[in-house]
Formats: structure tokens, sequence, C-alpha cells
């Protein structure tokens, strides 16, 4: 098993290294330190030469030396007389031509591995497809106890904004309710001009360490809250169809609401509109706390309201 996962981890590493370079017109290669690296390229290793890695990309290898690990991703290699300790094929052909000894395993993923009567493989030879497959299934298990846990991190964190946040998630979904079109264009105002405001933030010298914790902290616990509060409306609609709601602290609003917005938006987009909802209604509502509304009284005129004719002198 740690042979699998060295070997998965190098793949990974090479096909994320070289993947870009792959694409260029002209071959890269690169040797040093007893290892030879080229892709769209040619590797030969002569008869005599010693060389602790070979790794080759998108090209062909011909080897009779002495090579300690030999790599192949989308290639073909030819080992006449040679002699390795692991062989990697990734996706390619490697042909063990007359008197090639391989020492320990060779593994392959996709690859094809052809041997002369001659050529001698004292290890294993270990088909990773194979593997990878057993390993995919067994982490399923772990992925599913992973997922459970998310969820019931979420409900605790709905259940801790409606026990100690209850009025401020009131506010947030009364502008839901009330205003929509607002708490949209809120959301959606928030989504795009706060990055942009903290990366601005960032780059410079004073303001770097709020940016980047802006960026980093705050702007996904914001979204997460925004999520929350959506989550609850949602709770507390899906509730108030069957009757009337908890008005103190929506601890079951929040439990449904999480759970149905969690199942629900694993389509696409979903969650991603719900969040800019609770995020404008977390807004709207912040807002409306700092700049509330007061109400237009008509003013009263001392000797009545305004509009009425005066009384008419009586004769004495």
């Amino acid at each position: 098993m740690r042979r699998l996962f060295t070997v998965a981890a190098t793949v990974a590493i090479l096909l994320l290294a070289f993947a870009p370079s792959a694409f260029a017109a002209d071959p890269v290669s690169w040797t040093g330190r007893g290892a030879i690296i080229s892709v769209d390229g040619t590797v030969d290793v002569p008869a005599g030469q010693t060389v602790d890695a070979v790794v080759v990309v998108n090209g062909t290898a011909t080897i009779e030396g002495t090579v300690n690990s030999i790599v192949l991703v989308r290639s073909t290699a030819t080992l006449t007389g040679a002699t390795a300790r692991h062989l990697v094929v990734v996706d390619s052909t490697a042909n063990l031509g007359p008197a090639t000894t391989i020492t320990g395993d060779v593994s392959t993923l996709r690859g094809d591995v052809v041997r002369d009567a001659t050529a001698v493989v004292s290890g294993r030879t270990t088909t990773l497809d194979t593997n990878l497959a057993a390993l995919a299934f067994a982490l399923i298990p772990l992925l599913i106890l992973i997922w459970i846990g998310v969820y019931v991190a979420m409900v605790v964190a709905g259940l801790a904004l409606a026990a100690f946040g209850a009025r401020q998630v009131r506010a947030a979904e009364s502008m839901i309710t009330r205003r929509p079109g607002h708490t949209l264009a809120a959301g959606l105002i928030a989504t795009f001009a706060l990055p942009i405001l903290f990366g601005i933030v960032t780059i410079t010298v004073i303001g770097a360490p709020v940016g980047l914790a802006m960026l980093l902290v705050g702007l996904p616990l914001l979204a997460f809250a925004g999520w929350l509060v959506a989550a609850i409306w949602i709770g507390e609609w899906l509730l108030g169809k069957r009757g009337p709601v908890d008005t103190a602290h929506p601890y079951t609003a929040a439990v449904l609401g999480v759970i149905v917005l969690a199942v629900v938006g694993l389509v696409p987009f979903v969650s991603a509109i719900a969040t800019i909802f609770g995020l404008g209604g977390i807004i709207l509502a912040a807002w409306s706390g700092l700049h509330p509304e007061t109400p237009v009284q008509a003013a009263v005129s001392p000797e009545g309201p305004a509009g009425w004719p005066e009384p008419f002198p009586t004769a004495g």
C-alpha cells in the first residue's frame, strides 16, 4: 500500500509539473544529479552508464545501461541489456528486450509491458488500475462519514446562529420576504464588490493584514452565515405552511432548513443562489440597523389640524 501511494504521488507530481511543457512545440530536457527528465524529447542511456532516475513524458527512451528508477508517461521505452530497479509505466509502452533485468517491481497504469523471453523481472508486476479502484472503494465509507460530519457541523452552526443571533436572523429574513429584489441586488453587489475591495486593500502595505484576513477568513464566514440565514428562512417557510412558528428562537427551522438546503443544494447553483439571498438579507438588515427609518408624522397646529377653517366671530 505504501508503494502504491508513492507511485501515485510520483505520477501526479509529474503530470502537474510537466503537463504545461508537454504542450510546447519544443522538447524540454533536464539532466543533473544522476537524473534525466525529458518532455517531448528522446533519452538515450548507453551501455556502461549509470543513472539514478529517468523520467520521460511524451517521448521515447533507449536504455542499455543501469537505471535505478524509470518512469514513463505517455511514452515508449526500449530496454536492451539494461538493468533497472523500478519501472513505472503510465499510458505508455515499455519493451523489455534481451538480457534486460528488472530487480524490483513493475507498475503499470493503462500501460503495456512487452517482455523478451530472456528478460527477467525479479519483483511483482502490478496493475495500478485495479489497486486504485480498490483504494477508491475502500475510501467510500470514509467519504460517507466525512459527509455526515459536515452535515452535522452545518446543523450545529445553524442552531448556534438561531440561539445567539435570533434577532439578526429575523431581520435578515424580513428583508428576504419583504424586499426580495433589493436583497438579491445587495447580495450580488457584495459577492463581486467585497472581494475586489479587500483585494485592493491587500496590495497596500498597511491594509495587507486586514485584507488577507477578510479574503481568507472573513468573507468565507460571511458567505456561510448567508447560507445559514437562507436555510433558516426556508425552514420557517416550510414550517409556516403547517402552523405558527417559534417566534423566539428558530431552532426547528434551523435544523429543517439546513437539511433541506444541503440536500437540494446538490443541484447546481441552488446553494449559490441561496447564499446570495442570505448575504443580501444580512447586508440590508445591517444597513437598516445603522440607518433606522423614522416615521413621518403630519404637522398639527396649536389651533387644530391643518386645513380646518377658523370659526367666525359671533355677534355680541
